[in-house]
């Protein structure tokens, strides 16, 4: 296959950290301001009950457990005498939405991992720490601590912060109630904190189009995100959306659809912002569209594919993007 017309993940990492890295996935048992009646109740109409999480914390599975059973894993798909790096990506809900002293304890659960944390430096260690969480619930105190980490341990820390759509009028409508505004805000802020920031977008949201998924790349750009997260609306079970989708509301998008929209928003992008991830999955049982008869790594393909067609990349209209 020809040189990737669009920048992905893996060959970043492994430029960036020297070796393999791999993302470790642990549930903090976080909540999220729009499920508490903070911002609102019930959660985003896509998100269910597990908010995209692991479910480990509920199980009983303290974090330290949790990194040992995946450091396991991960050192077993390692050539011999070869170690990887591991990025620590506390994933489910809003990991900033806590009081400090328990995103401090969350924090100190990574430290025999860090750098100087005493481990035979040979192991599986962390070289990053990624953190997902709202952009409307980022405290300074939150920023205070990840700076520290950073500082104190030299990883990376990243924020993983959901936009999903740049329209306030969609995000109301899919009840995730924060404001574009308050994205920048918090890119911003965590910028100022030499932070890295990956900006998440949903393609196919209800009422958003195909200029809807132009307009939110544009905005991506505009932010200056280091990374991009970006895959096709799913319907799940335990969702609003599961109703509105079994009463015949809501529509998703095919693949050779979602396929032409993707193009559309990776031209849009910053040429150097990083492709984290071009499609979702979910559990077969909890999936309930789309249902596509491509695989997951086949969109990599079609994408590149669909940039060639066009005489295009990442990038190639970023100039048109909004100042």
């Amino acid at each position: 296959m020809s040189s990737p017309l669009f920048l992905p993940l893996k060959p970043w990492m492994l430029a960036r950290y020297g070796r393999e890295t791999h993302r470790l996935s642990l549930d903090a048992g976080s909540t999220c301001p729009n499920r508490d009646g903070t911002r609102g109740f019930g959660g985003c109409t896509y998100c269910d009950v597990e908010g995209s999480g692991t479910g480990a914390l509920k199980d009983g599975i303290d974090l330290r457990r949790q990194m040992e059973v995946g450091l396991a894993r991960l050192a077993r798909r390692a050539d011999e005498g070869e170690s990887v790096g591991v990025v620590a990506y506390f994933q489910s809900y809003s990991n900033t939405y806590v009081a400090p002293e328990r995103l401090r304890l969350v924090l100190e659960s990574l430290e025999p991992w860090l750098p100087g944390g005493g481990r035979d430096e040979a192991a599986a260690r962390v070289v990053c720490v990624a953190l997902a969480t709202r952009p409307d619930t980022l405290p300074e105190w939150a920023l205070d601590q990840l700076c520290e980490l950073k500082q104190r341990t030299g990883v990376d820390v990243w924020l993983e912060l959901g936009l999903e759509t740049a329209s306030d009028e969609v995000q109301r409508r899919i009840h995730r109630l924060h404001t574009l505004e308050e994205f920048h805000s918090a890119v911003q802020r965590a910028h100022a904190r030499g932070l890295l920031c990956v900006g998440h977008a949903i393609l196919g949201l209800p009422g958003d189009g195909r200029e809807g998924a132009r307009c939110t790349a544009e905005e991506l750009a505009r932010a200056g995100v280091a990374g991009v997260k970006v895959h096709h609306l799913m319907v799940l079970q335990r969702t609003v959306m599961a109703k509105q989708w079994k009463q015949g509301e809501l529509e998703t998008l095919d693949a050779p659809t979602y396929v032409e929209w993707l193009a559309d928003f990776v031209e849009r992008l910053h040429p150097e912002q990083v492709l984290h991830r071009l499609t979702g999955d979910a559990p077969a049982p909890s999936l309930l569209a789309p249902h596509w008869p491509v695989a997951k790594n086949e969109i990599r393909n079609l994408l590149q594919a669909e940039l060639q067609r066009r005489g295009t990349r990442q990038g190639a209209l970023w100039s048109a993007s909004p100042s």
